[in-house]
């Protein structure tokens, strides 16, 4: 692993990659159950987020879902 750059929701976020998509969301405090995520423009299923990997240059759109109503 060594330290690289993905951009999430529009911003530039330094780790070390690759990571898995789960471990990512970890390390931004984000809970993997309460987002929805897509990586280069594919939506990705919460029950992926261990196996999906998180690559140098990607994109990801994380959106935080709130319960109310």
């Amino acid at each position: 692993m060594s330290e690289a750059t993905v951009i999430a929701n529009g911003a530039p976020v330094s780790m070390s990659l690759p990571c898995s998509l789960e471990a990512f969301l970890q390390s931004q405090n984000l809970l993997p159950r309460s987002v929805v995520v897509e990586l280069n423009g594919e939506a990705v299923a919460p029950s992926e987020f261990m196996a999906r990997q998180v690559q140098a240059g990607d994109r990801l759109e994380i959106v935080r879902i709130v319960a109310g109503g």
